[in-house]
């Protein structure tokens, strides 16, 4: 995919791999309409942006609010006249197992993970069906390969938002409109450190599971972000991020059921 002058809309770029991506981006010459929940983080991004000779906009965004994420193609519209590319990057983290988080804290991410794809799908698709060349790109994880405890609902959700993926794909399959699954590995964000945590549950057990997370998120974003580009430009159906990801992926190809009990006799996870 030619990326210069294409337009991109990308949740979550106000911190992590998002901000990353888009800077990425502009470096090939890609528009943005950028999106976050956090207004101030989300014009510190266009801040970094500026000056690379792209057209940004901003779009202060909830993805779990199905009337404003249906009202973005008409911002991003007016702003660019087109759009290429759809970037689903937004997510958050919930610690805990299935029995600690209460359904409220379930459905909560569940809705920002899982359910704000598909809603970003079904509002950006028929523009995407009008350019000769577009693409949806949407972040499952290392967690939607392989379950770990006390991942219940998070692997839920990235599991969802891989089979959804690789559905539509089948589906637009010789339409303009191509579909790419990235599973990133650990990679150096704030998403461990800010994982929402459930009433009641052990605070030792969690701090402990947080500090192993935050010893795994290694791989530094811009080459997180360096790495998903490239999937783009190339037109890559799954894209694995970090040595991580891609070992995880074969030992789960080669012990589909099994797989938890290697890791936890070299404790993994």
């Amino acid at each position: 995919m030619n990326l210069r002058d294409a337009v991109a809309v990308l949740t979550g770029a106000g911190s992590g791999i998002g901000r990353a991506t888009a800077l990425a981006l502009a470096g090939r010459g890609c528009h943005l309409a950028i999106a976050d929940i956090n207004g101030e983080a989300l014009a510190a991004t266009a801040a970094l942006v500026e000056g690379s000779g792209v057209r940004v906009s901003q779009h202060p965004l909830d993805v779990a609010d199905r009337a404003a994420v249906a009202a973005l193609p008409e911002a991003v519209l007016a702003a660019h006249g087109k759009v290429s590319l759809v970037i689903n990057n937004a997510g958050v983290a919930l610690g805990g197992r299935f029995e600690q988080v209460s359904e409220a804290d379930f459905d909560w991410l569940m809705r920002i993970n899982f359910d704000s794809v598909v809603c970003m799908t079904r509002a950006f698709l028929p523009h995407l069906r009008t350019q000769p060349e577009a693409r949806l790109v949407n972040l499952s994880s290392l967690f939607g390969l392989i379950s770990p405890p006390g991942q219940a609902a998070y692997s839920a959700s990235k599991f969802a938002v891989r089979g959804f993926s690789n559905a539509l794909r089948h589906e637009l399959a010789g339409s303009s409109v191509g579909v790419t699954v990235v599973h990133p590995g650990g990679v150096a964000t704030a998403i461990a450190s800010s994982a929402k945590v459930p009433l009641g549950a052990d605070a030792q057990m969690i701090e402990r599971h947080r500090r192993a997370a935050q010893k795994m998120l290694r791989l530094p974003p811009e080459k997180a972000a360096a790495i998903i580009v490239r999937g783009i430009e190339n037109n890559r159906a799954r894209v694995l991020v970090g040595n991580d990801a891609l070992i995880v992926s074969w030992i789960e190809r080669l012990l589909p059921v099994g797989y938890w009990k290697l890791f936890a006799r070299h404790d993994i996870g």
